[in-house]
This record gives C-alpha cells, structure tokens and sequence, in this order.
C-alpha cells in the first residue's frame, strides 16, 4: 500500500513525522479538507432553505425532511462502498470521479420542479459524497504516520468538516434571501474548483493491489436497503400507527435485511466490513459517538429552522446568523486541536463535547414564542460550537488509531456511515415525534407550533445524553488501560 512522504516533491520515504510539510503536501491536505467541507457545506446549505422549499413546492413536513434524509441516506447507505472501493480501486481516482458526479448533482438539483425531482437529485449526490468522504479521510491517514503528524493532519481535516457545516448555513441564509434554489446550486462550481486542484495537488497511488478482492455488493445492497426502510418506517409511523401491520412489518424486514447483512458479511471471502475490525472497543464507541452526536444535531437544526422562520418569523439571514457564534468557535479553535488532543487525549475531550452538547440543548428548551437572545439562543450556539470543535476532531482520530493502512478506507468509511445514518434515524425520529404533535395545521397559532416542536427538541436532549453515558465508558475503559499498562510495567521492573 502506498504511503506519501512528507515532502511529496522528494522521493525519500521519510516520515510526515521527521520533516516540515513541503508546500505540495500542503496543497493534498488543502485540497482534502475542500472535500469534506464540499460534503458538510452541502448538508446544512439545505437547512436554512427548507422552510423557503416548503412553501414554494407545498410539502408537509414528513415529505420536508427528505430532502435532507434523501442525501443523507445515500451518503450513510453506500459509505462503506465507498470506502472499500477507495482501496480497491485506487484513492485519487474514486475522489476524482466522485467530485464529477457530485457537480452534476448539484446542477440538476438547483434546477428541478417538483419534490419528488428534488430528494432524486440530493441523494444522487449523497452517492457522491459516500466516495469522496471516505476517499479523501484514507489518503489523509495513509499519508501522515500515526501520531503527532497524523493527528494534526485530521484535527485540521475535521474542524474543516465541523466549520463547512457550521459555515454553510450562513451562506445559505444569504442566498436564500434570493431564491431557494440558489444553496443547491453553489456546491457545483465549488465541486469543479475542487475537483481541478485535486487533479494537481492529490497524487497518483498507482495501480491498487487486489489480491483477489471484490466488491461485496450484496452487503452493500442490504445495509443501504435496511437503511432506508429503516428511515421511511419511523416516518410514516405517526401516519400509520406505531402497532399496524404495515409499521411492524418492516421493522421486520429492516431487522431480516441486517441479519442478511451480517450474514454475507461473516460468508463473504471480500466482506464489505471485515466484522473482526468491530473487536476495537475504541472504534466502536467513536462510531456511536458520531452517530449520536450527529442523529442529534441534525434533528436539532430541522427543528430550530422551522421555530425561527415559522414562528418567530425571522428571514433566512437572521436565522443563519444566529448559528454564526458556533460557526466562529470552530473556525478559531482549527489551529489548537492538534495539541489539545495530545495533551489531553480524545476520550476525555470527546466527554466534555457530548456534555456541552446536552447543556446546549437544554438551553434552547427555554425558548418561547418570543426569542430571547441573550438567555437562550447565544449560550446554546457557544455550547454546540465547543461541542463540534472537541467531538469532530476527537472522534475522528479516535476511529481511524491503530488500523491497518490497507483498511483505512474501510474505517473511514464506518466512522462516515456512523454520522450519516445517525442523523437520518436522528431526524426521522424528530421528525416523526414533532408530526404526531402537530394541531392546527396551516393556520397553527405560535403556541401550537411551539408545542408541536418541544417534544422535538426533548428527544433531541435525550440522545445526546445518551452520548454522554458512551463516552463516560470510554474514560472507564482508559483508566483499565492504562492500570493494565502500569502493573505490566511494575512486573517487568
């Protein structure tokens, strides 16, 4: 498996490590975190816009929140594709062509006409992203040997994630006050200016090694089949009925279609996952991390969005502005990640992130039909921009330590699927609790509104809590190793 060295310009294999970064190495880095600021930047682009598509395409909001589950699910549900075909395929090439399509997406869901068009388009470039993301993580950790340079490398790479996100919905506020249609079509050109840096900064890794490796399409079909029916199934809940025949069958057939997966997973001689990879307790728990941090995030913005322009009545600016406190935090605390991960290490930072998180949350529970700035809106910001800082970095280094260079584009691939499907459960179930709330309809006064979204934002305290019970567990587990460590090294004294 290839690895770059520090100085790409040299050919000695010396370590990122040993060296200063040479402006070419540089530039790769540069042109990655466009990747996945292009994919986070997408993401929330659409939230500020919803409320202005909702209207125009007349939508309730079940069918809202797939224009947003719509990408999200294509990115979950075919990430692990993306990963494995990264390391089969080649790093460069999968980011490269997925870039492309992803572009092309972007053109064609600015432009469509009808709902149905439009949650198409985002979850063709929901694909994209399911190879970029993971593409572009694995040459990162493939390219900085474990430690202080890879750290620092990832810190850079996740606070550019955590402030495309962040940032996106400032600039889709703005665009928004021009026309809905204008946040979908900006990720276009910036996936073209991406794309053509990438074709000179990202380089070549030749011709991967098969040894007999495939691509294991029926895991691939199965997860991404579970997935979605999972999503469609809490949706359609609320309509349905929680007992009907239709709603308990296919939590069957998610339960039938994840059992098939880990079957043809554990039979497979090329798995998608390599289910032995499961047996790190700390991957494992930073890929629960990301899916509680995220299911919780975005079902905490779908709710926000529409509390500010339903019912405060606030424009798509001011609603992307009161998100900017958290967007700076992030921004400013990109170049001190490296060397708060090293001094503290990323089970203790990842503790204090979910626990800003749920304090976050629980400010905004204070929210009335009239905003209150000062008391609420801006200690909840500040919090969820501590929250992003710490747990974006942390998590991310902490999935990817000490796995093999040939499986880093599988572990990417997980932690990347984490995130993506927990926040498609996340805003589904939010999405669900917030419809079943609903009274009033159209011509809903504040207070109903209000009461519909409450229940919304408590389910959204009570998963990130979740998190934190996960990541006290992590702490648990490092006092365990790290006392195992000391009486080994007592016994051989």
């Amino acid at each position: 498996m290839y690895r770059v060295v520090a100085v790409i310009e040299s050919s000695t294999a010396t370590s990122t490590s040993d060296v200063r970064w040479g402006p070419r190495l540089w530039g790769t880095l540069v042109v990655l975190c466009g990747a996945l600021f292009l994919d986070a930047l997408d993401i929330s682009m659409v939230g500020v816009a919803l409320p202005s598509i909702r209207t125009d395409l007349n939508m309730t909001t079940s069918a809202l929140q797939w224009v947003v589950s719509g990408y999200v699910l294509g990115y979950g549900g075919l990430l692990l594709l993306g990963g494995r075909a990264a390391d089969l395929l080649g790093r460069r090439r999968v980011l490269i062509t997925a870039l492309a399509v992803f572009a092309v997406g972007s053109l064609l869901g600015g432009l469509v006409n009808t709902p149905e068009l439009l949650i198409a388009a985002r979850f063709v470039k929901g694909v994209a992203a399911a190879f970029t993301a993971p593409a572009a993580l694995s040459i990162i950790t493939t390219t900085f040997e474990e430690g202080p340079a890879r750290n620092k490398a990832l810190s850079i790479f996740s606070v550019t994630g955590a402030s495309g996100f962040s940032l996106g919905l400032v600039l889709s506020g703005l665009l928004t006050e021009v026309g809905w249609r204008y946040p979908l079509l900006l990720p276009g050109p910036v996936a073209l200016i991406v794309l053509i840096a990438a074709l000179k900064f990202v380089p070549n890794d030749g011709k991967p090694a098969r040894n007999g490796r495939g691509y294991d399409l029926g895991g691939a079909v199965t997860a991404t089949a579970a997935m979605l029916l999972l999503v469609y199934t809490i949706v359609q809940a609320p309509e349905e009925g929680w007992a009907s025949a239709m709603t308990i069958g296919s939590f069957v057939v998610v339960i039938a279609l994840l059992v098939a997966f880990v079957t043809i997973e554990r039979r497979s001689s090329h798995p998608l996952v390599r289910l032995g990879i499961l047996r790190s307790g700390s991957l494992v728990r930073a890929n629960l991390g990301a899916m509680i941090f995220f299911g919780s995030y975005v079902g905490f913005q779908f709710v926000v969005m529409q509390y500010m322009q339903r019912l405060l009545g606030w424009t798509a600016l001011q609603t992307a502005l009161a998100f900017l406190p958290a967007a700076v935090i992030v921004a400013v605390s990109s170049t001190k990640m490296a060397g708060i991960v090293e001094r503290f290490g990323t089970a203790r930072l990842i503790l204090v992130g979910f626990v800003s998180l749920v304090a976050g949350y629980a400010f905004f529970l204070g929210v009335d039909v009239t905003p209150d700035l000062v008391g609420v809106i801006l200690p909840c910001m500040i919090l969820l921009g501590i929250s992003c800082a710490l747990c974006f970095t942390s998590l991310n280094i902490q999935a990817t330590s000490g796995v093999r260079n040939e499986e880093q584009g599988l572990a990417s691939g997980l932690l990347n699927t984490s995130l993506q499907v927990g926040g498609a459960i996340g805003l589904a179930v939010v999405t669900a609790v917030v419809t079943a709330n609903e009274t009033g309809g159209a011509k809903a006064t504040s207070s109903q509104l209000l009461a519909s979204y409450f229940p919304g934002l408590a389910v959204v305290a009570g998963i990130a809590a979740i998190g934190v019970i996960i990541s006290l567990s992590g702490i648990v587990a490092l006092r365990k190793e790290n006392r195992a460590a000391a009486e080994l090294e007592m016994a051989n004294a």
